[in-house]
């Protein structure tokens, strides 16, 4: 039996699935089967219902789960203490990331990082903020990185930076000659906005309501690229984080308008799962991420 069985079991475990334990383990399906199917036999105990209906383990699978992971965490910590004596940065770092952050800032990120480190692989998957989530708690990614992080006592949220909102429209709508407006000011405009289950669109909307403002909803995206678009062909006004329109600013294809009523903002954060032992090359990613000068 070797530590890899064990993880594969662990990432099949918590994932509850076949396809994404192979996914994270860079093997077959057939390669979990025969994995799990040899930890069967060397324990001689059924570790997993086998139900179409339902993922369940077996009182001697949650047995074997329980001190498999303390075992792996032990691993882990040892290979990365041995890591940080001989001062050797590598390996590859998984993340996950909504697409307005992995567009817009995190690449910067990343190629400062590789510079310094040449021999971590940084894989980067983009998803939308409640599959961030779920990869972070299923060990599918090492770390997520999301807008407006929410409470959840199994995840780590180390808070990065908070980017600007601003209002944007076409270069003809009548906004566009103002540096600033007030909030109220946008009553009744047709509005470009997020999808009901964004965070971003949940943030704005408590604002238009804290403001006692509503807004005449045409069309909604589940990304800030298509959202760009739709003002682009002045089908409406927005607001988005300004990191997210720098290149259609200096295009002259979108105008920012500041908003007067206050210091609105969007929080970035990155997130791991509780407990997690993070290799020294995740440690310096993070530390990087928590970097403003980019």
């Amino acid at each position: 039996m070797q530590i890899e069985s064990l993880k594969m079991f662990c990432d099949l475990a918590e994932t509850e699935s076949f396809t994404k334990a192979a996914q994270i383990n860079e093997v077959t399906q057939s390669a979990v089967s025969q994995q799990i199917s040899s930890l069967e036999r060397l324990f001689k105990s059924l570790l997993i219902e086998r139900s179409k209906k339902k993922f369940r383990l077996t009182r001697e699978g949650q047995v074997l789960y329980d001190y498999s992971k303390q075992i792996i965490q032990t691993y882990d910590a040892l290979q990365n203490t041995l890591q940080e004596i001989k001062d050797i940065i590598s390996g590859t770092i998984r993340v996950t990331t909504i697409y307005s952050i992995g567009l817009h800032e995190l690449p910067t990120y990343v190629k400062r990082f590789l510079k310094t480190y040449p021999t971590v692989n940084v894989h980067v998957e983009y998803r939308r903020a409640n599959q961030v989530y779920d990869d972070v708690l299923s060990n599918v990614v090492d770390l997520g990185l999301v807008a407006y992080p929410t409470k959840d006592a199994k995840v780590e949220t180390v808070q990065l930076r908070k980017d600007p909102l601003v209002l944007i429209c076409h270069p003809s709508h009548p906004f566009a000659k103002n540096k600033s407006i007030k909030l109220k000011a946008i009553t009744g405009q047709k509005f470009i906005a997020f999808e009901p289950d964004i965070p971003t669109r949940k943030a704005l909307d408590k604002i238009l309501k804290d403001f006692s403002v509503e807004v005449q909803t045409v069309m909604e995206f589940d990304n800030v690229e298509t959202v760009k678009r739709a003002v682009e062909i002045n089908a409406g006004i927005s607001i988005v984080p300004l990191a997210t329109i720098v290149q259609e600013i200096a295009k002259q294809t979108l105008v920012a308008v500041t908003l007067e009523d206050g210091d609105f903002v969007r929080p970035i954060a990155a997130i791991y799962k509780k407990n997690k032992v993070l290799s020294p090359a995740m440690k310096q990613f993070i530390s990087l991420l928590k970097d403003e000068d980019k």
